[in-house]
């Protein structure tokens, strides 16, 4: 089961990374620049990654 979540992670990972890179790279993104969608996409995954950490830090 640890393998099996160790996967998804990793995946989800990557796939935030792709949509990090091509949004600073072909859609002009940047932090904190007042866009709204990489904003809401950078708090969205900082939530998510805080969860994951206070999840695995309880069990």
């Amino acid at each position: 089961m640890l393998r099996s979540r160790s996967v998804s992670g990793t995946a989800l990972g990557v796939l935030v990374a792709v949509v990090a890179i091509v949004g600073t790279q072909f859609l002009g993104w940047e932090w904190g620049s007042g866009q709204t969608v990489p904003t809401v996409i950078g708090v969205a995954v900082a939530v998510f990654a805080v969860a994951l950490v206070a999840r695995r830090a309880v069990s």
